[in-house]
């Protein structure tokens, strides 16, 4: 089985692409739901984030996302601190639901797969672009916040076209070209790659 990573700054639709393949009957993990998860149910993470954040980055058993963000996504240093916490334990998560998996591949969506160095965990990396301005008008109704938090949460992270540059397959998500069809050319790539492989 062929391990598939899929990657894209922040608004560049790598969630619709993901959902796509899965239609197609490809497992997909979702790395961000995973480290939300995480975050919540893993004493290891808990323990360094109330030690490095507070005790007020939790209510109860749930981690407080709101008063999290407020403390990372404006210093650079405390979202590297958070992201060196995190990303070992979702990697490791990771890698035990890819053994799991019985599809000729699989998939794991993530934002940050080059900054975290979980590339290096895939055969295949998939990137998904989109203009700048689409990708911070998507964010902002989405996630219900000003084109600056958009802004700031783009500046931590590795340069859109630098990222595309390192990935095997890249799609369009323009909004000009069907996604479908770029994700059906992908997946029988995939595949023939799988037979081969």
């Amino acid at each position: 089985m062929l391990k598939v990573g899929i990657t894209g700054g922040i608004g560049s639709g790598k969630t619709l692409v993901a959902a796509i393949f899965h239609t197609l009957g490809i497992p997909v993990y979702d790395a961000d739901a995973a480290a939300k998860r995480l975050m919540n149910t893993s004493a290891e993470i808990r323990e360094q984030i109330v030690r490095l954040f507070g005790n007020d980055t939790y209510r109860g058993q749930q981690l407080d996302r709101a008063v999290l963000a407020s403390k990372v996504f404006s210093d650079p240093e405390k979202l590297k601190q958070l992201n060196q916490v995190v990303h070992p334990v979702t990697i490791r998560d990771s890698q035990d639901w890819f053994t799991k998996q019985a599809a000729p591949y699989a998939i794991k969506e993530a934002a940050i797969f080059f900054e975290s160095g979980s590339d290096r965990y895939v055969d295949y990396m998939i990137g998904v672009t989109a203009p700048e301005a689409l990708r911070i008008r998507r964010t902002m109704e989405r996630n219900h916040i000003t084109e600056e938090q958009v802004r700031e949460r783009m500046q931590q992270q590795m340069d859109e076209a630098e990222k595309m540059r390192r990935c095997h397959f890249v799609i369009d998500n323009s909004e000009t070209t069907s996604l479908i069809a770029q994700v059906m050319e992908i997946h029988q790539q995939i595949l023939a790659l799988q037979k081969n492989a």
